[in-house]
């Protein structure tokens, strides 16, 4: 698949954005932003590269180099980088759908014009992709959702979501718009649904996504060697542990 040309922005006095597309998600460009970002980190002055949901913070040290420069080196990257999948690792993730710690569950299968049971396997079914590890430590944005299963994220998100829960937000056919008022606390393990994306709260803070399930699997330790349990270019699969409508 042709990839079109990135832009790229400053982002600071030591930061550079490369947006690698302009509108919908594109796996085929998340997987060169992948490997661009691999190919960045050995440029001469550039201290960190971070992938975004096709997009790119590239961060360098403007003392040992300047932004033209490498400006002009990620436009030849991403012109000359052969773009792949990365092999990650598989995981499957135990979900208990719906009840007190899947609230949204049953406004999201209206939203859908499905029963509850179908609705959630049609989230289950999917295989998704771990495109970029943002917004706090080990939280997965997934690429994969069913399109029908998108909706949108609350214009006002919660404070709190609890570590653990389940969102999404990618499948076409699934998606739904976010909760007009966002909740102030999602916790811990909350399987979510934003847009066209889906996610998994490493931790308890606010969320506009909505809350379908939860998990107690751990995404974060900040004890641990390895603190963040999932990584770009790994594969989820969703595991139905029980449906409380």
């Amino acid at each position: 698949m042709v990839v079109g040309t990135p832009h790229i922005s400053l982002a600071g006095s030591g930061a550079l954005l490369l947006d690698g597309v302009q509108g919908a998600f594109s796996d085929a460009t998340q997987e060169l932003v992948w490997a661009v970002a691999n190919a960045a980190l050995r440029l001469e002055g550039v201290r960190e590269a971070v992938p975004g949901m096709n997009n790119l913070l590239v961060v360098f040290d403007p003392l040992a180099t300047d932004a033209h420069s490498v400006t002009g080196q990620l436009m030849s990257l991403w012109a000359c980088t052969d773009a792949h999948a990365v092999t990650g690792t598989h995981h499957t993730i135990p979900v208990s759908y719906g009840g007190a710690r899947g609230e949204d569950l049953a406004g999201w299968a209206a939203h859908c014009g499905m029963s509850v049971d179908e609705t959630v396997s049609r989230h289950a079914a999917a295989t998704y992709t771990v495109a970029a590890i943002g917004a706090m430590p080990g939280f997965p944005y997934l690429s994969g959702l069913d399109p029908l299963l998108a909706w949108a994220r609350r214009s006002t998100p919660r404070l709190k979501v609890t570590e653990g829960a389940v969102l999404s937000g990618l499948d076409p056919l699934l998606a739904w718009a976010r909760r007009s008022t966002p909740r102030l606390k999602v916790t811990e393990g909350a399987v979510i649904i934003g847009g066209a994306q889906a996610g998994i709260m490493p931790m308890t803070a606010p969320s506009g996504w909505h809350i379908i399930g939860h998990t107690d699997v751990k995404l974060f330790k900040a004890e641990a060697e390895l603190p963040v349990l999932l990584r770009p270019g790994d594969k989820i699969r969703f595991a139905i542990a029980e449906i409380e409508a």
